[in-house]
């Protein structure tokens, strides 16, 4: 049996400013750094094999606050990054809104037809992030293993163990930075034991 523990980075500058990161990247806040501090205590009683971790500076930060001083191997995985987003990372959402006000609410609403402007469509990415999950599974067949991610990752991988298509993508629960899911891979089987779960912070956060 494999266990997936998946999370995603802690929060950044610009979450809270509410800009698009894709492969960009920004500072954790000190709420972000709080939380995966505060995650790595939750999990410290879990003997993972290995942490795979999006190549994306804020998730190596939030990777390396969960392990903290305990000896774990770490994966870099470029295929674990967040969707590519092309000219819109680094924009804020409402300047997006007032630009791309069609492309827009696709993202939010219809990612089966959002059309990007220079980055990946919602497909695309989704084949990327599947030669990730089936990576992991070929060097894993059984133990625990710990995904430092992004939210759109995180999204794909748990429609596709829902077997849903993209269409519902956005189903809650919403995926706020840290939190945690955990899906059980069995030979015949596939569980999603955890959703999205914030037990463990110690600070309320925003959507952002």
């Amino acid at each position: 049996m494999l266990r997936l523990y998946i999370t995603r980075h802690g929060e950044t500058e610009w979450n809270r400013q509410k800009r698009m990161q894709g492969w960009k990247d920004s500072d954790l806040t000190d709420v972000g750094i709080t939380n995966a501090i505060s995650l790595g205590e939750r999990l410290a009683d879990v003997d993972f094999n290995r942490f795979y971790v999006s190549s994306s500076i804020r998730t190596q930060q939030t990777a390396q606050y969960i392990l903290g001083d305990r000896s774990i191997p770490i994966t870099l995985d470029e295929d674990l990054r967040e969707i590519h987003m092309g000219s819109w990372e680094g924009e804020t959402q409402v300047n997006l809104q007032q630009a791309y006000p069609e492309q827009f609410h696709d993202f939010w609403n219809n990612p089966h037809l959002f059309v990007p402007v220079g980055g990946e469509t919602f497909y695309d990415f989704r084949d990327r992030t599947m030669k990730a999950l089936n990576r992991i599974m070929r060097e894993n067949e059984s133990g625990n293993v710990l995904l430092v991610t992004h939210t759109v990752v995180i999204k794909v991988l748990l429609t596709h163990f829902k077997n849903a298509s993209l269409e519902h993508l956005w189903n809650p629960p919403y995926i706020y930075d840290t939190s945690l899911s955990i899906v059980e891979i069995n030979e015949n089987d596939t569980k999603i034991l955890m959703e999205g779960d914030i037990a463990h912070t110690k600070i309320l956060q925003n959507k952002h």
